[in-house]
């Protein structure tokens, strides 16, 4: 732990005024949305996220409610173990209570940098066999300087960023060239039976809904915006986690206990009960199963993109090929006879 205290730090570059006023937020393109100086949406409270996280890691319980983040970290380990090479100096963006590192070997990562938005979740990352160091930051603003890092880890983080291009082209510029950033956030899709439940149950209480859930980054987007931040050889696929719960009153708990809690300025902070209950019977009743439980699915977006150095193979010119598609299909074959 003394490692961690003695890394807190708060830069005092980072402190800059904020992009929306503390408070109810003002008329935008979208219902509670201001734009930044740099033209980036301002979707999310940072400020409300970083409490809810600092809430959710000081839980004396709070470990119960990691079971995600741990599944997801570490299969973003896993796909650190996939490519061949030692890395000498990681960052891990968002890190939380460290859910990648326990996965990790000192012969893979050498030394860990972790950073995180919330200090409470820091003081309580959990010890690994690979060395690691604290920063208290935000994943916005990456106070690193340009290609510092052989690797940038994130998982189940950047989904709260407000400038998600932004943030990729951070951690482009401080990988070092032939750098790799392997992330994990969460997708479009995720928690779609809780967002349905409440709007339909909302809609028949009170003759309209408002967002409970968060807005998330369809998988279709994720390449383009790799790209746009630098990256190449760019490797994005999908997979949905499915956790089942007794009811609706479970999922929403366990959500908060993670911090994963709804921090869209335009959200609706009260939701009535008659509302929750007429929720919860829509919920058993479309996507229950027949022993009661109800599922919620995660999905998952991983993402590997390189930073471009000279030593990577690069696509041969246009017209140089030696051999035509239309002679894939005689490959293998044995020669024929036109001998009689």
């Amino acid at each position: 732990m003394r490692s961690c205290r003695e890394g807190f730090r708060v830069l005092q570059r980072l402190q800059t005024a904020p992009v929306c006023p503390a408070g109810p937020p003002r008329a935008g393109p979208g219902p509670g949305a201001c734009r930044g100086l740099s033209g980036s949406m301002n979707v999310f409270n940072r400020l409300m996220k970083k409490r809810q996280k600092n809430w959710a890691a000081s839980l004396q319980d709070g470990q119960q409610y990691d079971y995600l983040r741990d599944e997801v970290g570490s299969r973003v380990a896993d796909r650190v173990y996939d490519i061949a090479r030692t890395f000498p100096l990681a960052l891990d963006v968002g890190a939380g209570k460290s859910h990648v590192a326990p996965h990790l070997s000192q012969e893979v990562v050498e030394h860990l940098l972790l950073t995180d938005i919330s200090q409470e979740a820091l003081k309580r990352r959990r010890q690994t066999a690979v060395p690691a160091r604290c920063v208290l930051a935000d994943e916005e603003f990456l106070p690193f300087r340009d290609n510092s890092f052989d690797l940038v880890v994130s998982s189940l983080s950047l989904h709260w960023i407000n400038d998600l291009p932004g943030a990729l082209k951070q951690i482009h510029r401080v990988l070092k060239p032939d750098g790799v950033f392997i992330g994990a956030m969460v997708g479009g899709d995720t928690l779609f039976e809780l967002r349905c439940s409440l709007q339909l149950a909302e809609t028949e209480r009170e003759g309209g809904f408002s967002p409970h859930v968060s807005p998330f980054t369809a998988v279709t987007d994720l390449g383009n915006l790799l790209g746009r931040a630098g990256f190449n050889m760019l490797t994005v696929d999908v997979d949905d986690v499915q956790v089942h719960y007794p009811g609706i009153m479970e999922v929403m708990t366990d959500l908060q206990g993670m911090g994963e809690s709804n921090c869209a300025w335009n959200r609706r902070t009260l939701l009535h009960r008659d509302a929750v209950l007429a929720a919860a019977a829509v919920y058993k009743e479309m996507y229950g199963s027949e022993d009661g439980a109800v599922p919620a699915t995660f999905q998952i977006l991983y993402m590997i993109g390189w930073k471009p150095h000279e030593s990577q193979a690069k696509p041969a010119k246009r017209g140089s090929a030696t051999a035509s598609f239309g002679d894939l299909s005689s490959i293998g074959r044995p020669p024929r006879d036109d001998r009689p």
